[in-house]
């Protein structure tokens, strides 16, 4: 098994970038090790394969402006998004207000046309002849008014009932 190090010293190798004595040194080791050797014609064959095939592949603009997009676009998704600022309570509470006021509006708009405009139409009520009790309706004004007297204006009370204490 070869070690890291030494693909990266056979792959320096094989691009000219040693050494005359370290170049040497490599040479010397794949006549030795033929598992080195099979690498170094791995690397060759990968080589000639992809040669021809940067050659066809043509950028719209240079080199430079194309690789300089492509670090933008990272830096932008990297880029955290700006943390909103807190929004004082009464803007939120506007956001319920507004919808509610606009409700309120159309409620009162409903009542206030399809309310009865008509005549005075008011009636008395009273349920028993001496109760000293008698119930007003007026439908106009939507209102209900119940009278109590007492005592009754036929009813004496007793002295009993005046002097004690409930």
């Amino acid at each position: 098994m070869i070690d890291y190090k030494d693909q990266l010293k056979l792959q320096s190798y094989l691009d000219g970038e040693l050494a005359e004595s370290d170049s040497r040194e490599v040479a010397d080791w794949l006549a030795r090790n033929p598992e080195a050797a099979a690498l170094k014609t791995e690397l060759d064959q990968t080589r000639k394969a992809l040669s021809g095939f940067e050659d066809g592949i043509k950028l719209p603009e240079s080199r430079e402006f194309y690789w300089s997009k492509i670090r933008r676009e990272i830096q932008r998704q990297e880029a955290p998004a700006p943390p909103r600022p807190s929004e004082p309570w009464l803007y939120r509470l506007r956001r319920f207000l507004v919808p509610a006021t606009g409700l309120a509006v159309v409620g009162l708009l409903v009542l206030t046309v399809t309310r009865d405009t008509g005549s005075f139409d008011a009636s008395v009520e009273t349920a028993l002849e001496d109760s000293g009790a008698f119930t007003y309706h007026d439908d106009t004004a939507g209102a209900t008014l119940v009278w109590l007297s007492y005592p009754a204006d036929n009813e004496i009370p007793d002295d009993d009932d005046l002097n004690s204490v409930d």
